[in-house]
């Protein structure tokens, strides 16, 4: 882990999405973050340990999806499929599919492994399973605001977490896509093993990049600052859960950060510090993983 000593920082953008609005001065204190994504490695050491079943791994309960075909109803997770050429970016169903068997030991299904990858990050984690790792490790996971100010490493005010332009020189700082998304990948067109682009200001790989990491807050549309909703912490906390829930469901949402290998300038222009993505509690996916933290 690396130690930041924290600060006073300039948090979110007006340049982008809705979401990242407003920018506002945001202070985080002293903390711990892991130098790079929680690795297959390091997660099997915790599955081993404490034989540990993901949500992935679980079986589902027909109650719980009416009107689905029970056939449907089987253990997997969504995996991230390139098309042969030009669709609908309005439709992400056009490059996801639900695999059966898929879970992060069979992350592309029952006939694949990670005996290849382990010090790829791990995948196919929902919030709950990063949590128990996080607690059995005796960490925590970050805070949006301090994801955000690790992964600026030092450089405040810049788009990127490098400066203003997404590939300076031409080259990429991070594992994103390029090319025609999502069926033209001139780059990794996977994740890649932790610490295989350059770090951070700060010593730290990854933040951008590579993976989509959750953090431990509530998502809301735009930020909000402890003045904007003036209750006690624990009235706050169940009012975000459930104002972050998606219209029409009642599964919690968190915030992602940092982006990951399928962010395109032509479709997610997410690989920026600034950048937030929402993700329901219960669903991990091919190109979501994290890593943690602990106060200093």
């Amino acid at each position: 882990m690396v130690r930041l000593d924290g600060g006073t920082f300039l948090m979110g953008s007006e340049d982008f999405y809705p979401d990242e609005r407003p920018v506002h001065e945001r202070e985080v204190a002293p903390f711990w973050i892991d130098r790079h994504e929680v690795t297959n490695a390091a997660f099997g050491r915790f599955v081993d340990a404490t034989g540990y079943v993901t949500v992935a791994e679980r079986e589902l309960d027909p109650k719980d999806f009416p009107g689905a075909d029970p056939a449907d109803l089987v253990p997997g997770a969504m995996v991230f499929t390139p098309t042969d050429g030009p669709v609908d970016l309005r439709n992400w169903r056009n490059w996801w599919r639900w695999q059966p068997g898929a879970y992060w030991r069979r992350p592309f299904g029952p006939n694949s492994s990670v005996a290849d990858r382990l010090q790829h990050p791990v995948i196919h984690v929902a919030f709950e399973d990063a949590t128990a790792y996080a607690t059995w490790a005796g960490l925590r996971l970050p805070t949006e605001a301090e994801h955000e100010y690790a992964a600026r490493g030092g450089v405040d005010g810049e788009r990127f977490a490098w400066g203003d332009e997404p590939y300076p020189g031409g080259v990429a700082q991070a594992n994103t896509w390029l090319g025609r998304f999502p069926y033209d990948n001139q780059g990794v067109g996977d994740a890649a093993p932790v610490g295989s682009y350059p770090a951070n200001g700060y010593g730290l790989f990854d933040l951008i990049g590579n993976v989509w990491e959750w953090t431990s807050d509530y998502y809301t549309p735009r930020h909000l600052r402890l003045s904007d909703n003036p209750v006690d912490p624990g009235k706050r906390t169940n009012l975000l859960a459930t104002a972050s829930a998606q219209e029409g469901f009642a599964i919690p949402r968190r915030v992602l950060k940092g982006g990951s290998q399928l962010c395109s300038p032509e479709y997610c222009l997410r690989f920026r510090p600034a950048a937030r993505s929402p993700q329901a509690e219960d669903t991990g996916m091919s190109h979501i993983g994290f890593r943690c933290a602990k106060d200093a």
